[in-house]
Order: structure tokens, then C-alpha cells, then sequence
């Protein structure tokens, strides 16, 4: 069958560097370009997997909690920063030796 067919030029470039790769005209390199193109529906594959490896934690290390040591620290590097008492009920602020901090709560402060 005979038609026009206008390509755009990044498709016309790919049709040109195929057919001078592989030594083939026109007419074959795009009947290929076309066939390849329409085969290669994806398939539903379901998803995909991942496979676990150990983490290979030292003992006393919650991996589930990682993140809030990860925010943790992050609070406790920008008080530093700024100088600020930091307002907060968690217990965990009473091992920082050199932030300021206050639990509305109980009362209970860090250094001054």
C-alpha cells in the first residue's frame, strides 16, 4: 500500500541513523519501525518485586524508628544552629547536654 506519511524530525532522524546502521531502504526500515513499535505493548506484569536484604543492624537499633532518629538529630542540629529552648514533650531531649529545651507538660527543662 502506498501513502504519505509526515514524520517528525527526531523520527525521521532515528528512521535515517537505522537504515544506514543496518543497510536497509526506506520502505523497510519504517515497515520494521512501525511492526516493532506496535508489538511492544507492555504487558501487565502485576507489579514488581524487591528483594529484602538483611540490614545488618547493631543490636538495640529499632529499624521501624530510623526515621525519627534521622528528625531527631535534625531538631537537634538546628537548635544548636539558632540558639532556641526547644517546647516539646518528648523525653528523648534530656540527653542533649547542650540544647535547651522544656516539657509544657511536666515542667521538666534542660540546660539554661
Amino acid at each position: 500500500m502506498r501513502i504519505t506519511v509526515t514524520l517528525d524530525d527526531d523520527a525521521w532522524q532515528m528512521i535515517r541513523e537505522e537504515m544506514r546502521r543496518t543497510q536497509r531502504s526506506f520502505e523497510v526500515t519504517l515497515n520494521d519501525a512501525v511492526r516493532n513499535g506496535l508489538r511492544r505493548v507492555p504487558e501487565d506484569t502485576g507489579g514488581f518485586q524487591v528483594r529484602a536484604r538483611p540490614l545488618r543492624l547493631r543490636t538495640g537499633i529499632d529499624s521501624a524508628r530510623m526515621h525519627e532518629r534521622d528528625q531527631d538529630a535534625e531538631e537537634e542540629r538546628l537548635l544548636r544552629v539558632t540558639q532556641r529552648a526547644l517546647q516539646s514533650d518528648d523525653t528523648d531531649f534530656s540527653r542533649l547536654r547542650d540544647v535547651r529545651w522544656r516539657n509544657p507538660l511536666t515542667g521538666q527543662h534542660g540546660p539554661r
